[in-house]
């Protein structure tokens, strides 16, 4: 089998394996069986119901059906369906003997982070499983202990006759459990150290990186190939690198993951997503018939030009050939016509105007030039998410005569900290509106506040009162940032969108209310324009709950046939922690330094996200530098294709509900 380096020019000889997925066979470089499903949703379902199909199975034959379980985010999806199966369907879990693949050292059992708490939560205190049938790695134990209880938990998994069926996510970096890079084939259960990169990643469920426990206890990766059978379950653009090292490449310590192609029933369930990075998506011309459309043509030259450092203008009939694409030659003739034509692709895309350019026929242009003015709104997850992401686009719409309505979709203030709270408490605007009704006394609410972080534990949840001034720390920093765009206040909407108002990191499901709310703002308004967050690699999952929002919304409106709907337009932004693909990209708004400069002073109005902010994921970097240095990239990017070099870009996709 070839590994494909992106740097590595190859020729069209390749060393294609068959691999059946969903149904169909397709040509591939892929070691493991890939089920590819259009969402977590449909994805996890599937998975669901070949559990329920094995735990049947096992009752049928009068036997105990032992399963090996993940924790962290990708399995809630799952859990939430098995759990809905035992209460709709009657699967009972009375002859489920459960393993889990690992736990944090040291945790607390009763600790919100902890797995044996997240499993309680989300599986085992919704079904029938019989508690002595529950085994959970101990976090609690003393150090010098650990050792012992772990071959035990290797005794009680053989005792129980082996694992029938292990369910696994994928860490970034192609861990699994938490075997992290380095881990060898032999190994079994143990204590280990966690990467920075993994403590990093997991983050988002501490208030900051130095509470995120350095160990953990996990399976080797020799426990869980003895498997009968292995499903991993991969959901999200971050995990795209991962899954495709772990399919493609050679199997190896470097990517844990990997070493799963030695088993003889695995298979990967993944989200399109997640398998954005297999060659068959990434780059199908590699892997058989591919069928020529615009699309395809824009991805295959524009990554080919990337690889070869090369303008789309200068490539040749030979790069097109040593490179997989001669099949588009024959399809489509020279070099030089395929060239133009993605030349025309990318400089159509980019506009200054992004609301469309007034009193002007522009056929290629990404917006419509009537009507003008229009109504746009921009929806924006959490309060500082309309600059961070598109805080030069922002502007524009605004100095170029539309009337932009910004709606704040969720309070954010899980995202202020304590310390930034306690530098606030002695401003008094707004107190009135959130004193609850028993401070009958001036200055109550303050006291009592006061009083509360002084005595806050690591991991407890905030009072309703803490929350409430959390989130009016961040209203006053949106309402700042709108007028410092020219916003009219009137234009300025906040939603506090129930599903997000838990006070932890897990919300709730997007539910009819959330919906409702959101019908109700697009009715008011009649937009021609909606700008919504496309950014899914949000590790909190907040900013695809909101934009499922926005969609339901729309949909609903267009159902009931509202006339205004046929002229509104969906156009998708990426946030602080992702960028669109180049070849995706539809419209790009390019910015000058003044106007960058301007963005960041915008940016740094949110004071309470400035220099460290509770969960804010892997990357440590500041959101004004993240999104400086991505809108940067794009525009070189677009500059070494051969366009214009701009000082920076903000990017745009459509979406057609």
């Amino acid at each position: 089998m070839h590994y494909i380096n992106k740097a590595t020019p190859i020729k069209q000889t390749q060393a294609m394996s068959k691999q059946q997925t969903s149904g169909n066979y397709i040509d591939s470089l892929e070691k493991i069986s890939v089920n590819i499903q259009a969402d977590v949703k449909s994805g996890s379902k599937v998975i669901a119901q070949t559990i329920a199909n094995l735990i049947r199975q096992k009752q049928q034959q009068g036997q105990n059906c032992v399963l090996g379980l993940a924790t962290g985010s990708s399995p809630k999806t799952l859990y939430a369906e098995l759990a809905r199966m035992h209460k709709e369907e009657g699967l009972s879990f009375g002859n489920v003997i459960s393993f889990n693949l690992d736990e944090y050292y040291p945790i607390s059992k009763e600790a919100p982070q902890s797995y044996n708490r997240f499993m309680h939560n989300h599986l085992f205190d919704q079904v029938d499983i019989k508690p002595e049938n529950i085994h959970i790695p101990n976090g609690e134990i003393k150090k010098e202990d650990i050792k012992a209880a772990c071959a035990d938990y290797e005794k009680q998994i053989e005792a129980a006759g082996g694992i029938d069926l292990q369910i696994l996510g994928i860490g970034n970096n192609g861990h699994i459990g938490f075997n992290e890079p380095g881990s060898g084939i032999y190994t079994r259960t143990r204590l280990v150290n966690l990467t920075n990169s993994t403590r990093l990643a997991n983050a988002y469920e501490f208030a900051n990186i130095s509470e995120v426990p350095r160990m953990a206890i996990t399976m080797g990766i020799s426990t869980i190939m003895k498997s009968r059978q292995i499903i991993l379950m991969a959901w999200g653009p971050a995990k795209a690198i991962a899954v495709k090292k772990a399919v493609e490449d050679e199997d190896s310590e470097i990517v844990p993951a990997s070493f799963l192609q030695n088993h003889d029933n695995v298979s990967f369930v993944l989200d399109e997503a997640a398998a954005a990075g297999l060659t068959r998506i990434k780059s199908p011309w590699l892997t058989g018939d591919c069928e020529w459309t615009a699309k395809t043509i824009k991805k295959a030259v524009v990554n080919m030009a990337l690889q070869l450092g090369k303008t789309v203008l200068s490539l040749t009939n030979e790069d097109y050939n040593d490179n997989g694409l001669s099949d588009l030659l024959v399809e489509k003739g020279d070099a030089y016509e395929i060239n133009l034509e993605v030349y025309y692709m990318l400089r159509d895309s980019i506009t200054g105007w992004p609301g469309g350019k007034p009193n002007a026929v522009i056929p290629a242009h990404p917006e419509r030039s009537e009507p003008y003015p229009k109504k746009c709104i921009i929806f924006s997850p959490h309060p500082d998410d309309d600059i961070i992401s598109m805080g030069g686009t922002f502007q524009r719409l605004h100095d170029q005569g539309h009337e932009v309505h910004v709606a704040y979709q969720t309070s954010g203030n899980i995202a202020v900290t304590d310390e930034f709270v306690t530098r606030f408490l002695d401003f008094a605007v707004g107190f009135n509106q959130i004193a609850d009704i028993n401070s009958d006394k001036p200055g109550q609410i303050l006291s009592e506040a006061k009083t509360y972080i002084s005595g806050k534990k690591p991991g407890q949840v905030d009072s309703p009162t803490i929350r409430s001034l959390k989130g009016l720390i961040r209203r006053g920093e949106a309402k700042a940032t709108c007028n410092y765009v020219g916003i009219d206040p009137n234009n300025v909407h906040f939603q506090n969108l129930p599903f997000y108002e838990t006070g932890t990191i897990e919300k709730k499901p997007l539910g009819e209310e959330d919906v409702e709310l959101t019908i109700q703002l697009l009715r008011e308004v009649k937009p021609q324009q909606v700008f919504c967050a496309g950014d899914f690699a949000d590790p909190h999952g907040t900013h695809l709950v909101c934009f499922n929002a926005v969609l339901k919304a729309l949909q609903r409106i267009k159902a009931d046939g509202d006339e205004w709907i046929h002229d509104c337009w969906l156009w998708l932004y990426k946030g602080a922690w992702q960028e669109w693909d180049i070849e995706d990209i539809e419209m790009a708004i390019p910015m000058s330094p003044a106007q960058v400069l301007k963005k960041r002073f915008g940016i740094f109005i949110h004071q309470s996200q400035k220099d460290s902010v509770p969960f804010q994921g892997s990357d440590d970097r500041e959101f004004w530098q993240r999104a400086e240095e991505r809108n940067a990239a794009t525009a070189k990017i677009f500059a070494d294709l051969g366009l214009t070099h701009y000082a920076a870009m903000e990017a745009f996709v459509r979406w057609q509900y």
